[in-house]
């Protein structure tokens, strides 16, 4: 059933946007750290995502060989670390600042962060948008049924 197919899709869009929400979360909360467990200050992360591979059926084939085949949503691949240097700040009293009194400060731009998290947002809203239309032309479906 294509309706199913559907919801699955844009669950798995949902499930992946609220990771990104997430990280984005962190790096906002981390955005003045200057001592992580490795030593450094809190590097910048950001979510990869691709396309979800699926095994077809053979509807699906059959679909395909019309050109209808249609994708198998989105899923979080990895997370990585932004290697833009960090931002340095001179401030002689602080204890980590090094021998010349500057301050390493993470890459963190909260403009930037409050910009993905506006985006990754709308990107939720919209999946929530079409997983309720599916549900809502599925149930008008079954009341032709009765």
């Amino acid at each position: 059933m294509s309706f199913l197919r559907a919801l699955n899709i844009s669950a798995s869009a949902l499930t992946a946007q609220r990771f990104r929400m997430d990280v984005i979360s962190e790096n906002i909360a981390n955005a003045e750290v200057t001592r992580t467990a490795n030593g450094g200050p809190y590097r910048r992360r950001t979510v990869v995502m691709a396309q979800r591979e699926g095994m077809p059926t053979f509807a699906e084939y059959m679909d395909g060989a019309r050109g209808k085949l249609v994708g198998n949503g989105v899923e979080v691949t990895e997370v990585t670390e932004d290697p833009s240097p960090f931002k340095l700040v001179y401030d002689p009293s602080h204890p980590d600042a090094d021998a010349n009194g500057y301050v390493s400060y993470p890459n963190v731009d909260t403009v930037t962060e409050m910009v993905d998290l506006i985006s990754a947002s709308r990107s939720y809203e919209a999946n929530v948008t079409a997983f309720n239309t599916t549900k809502n032309i599925a149930l008008k479906a079954l009341e032709l049924g009765k």
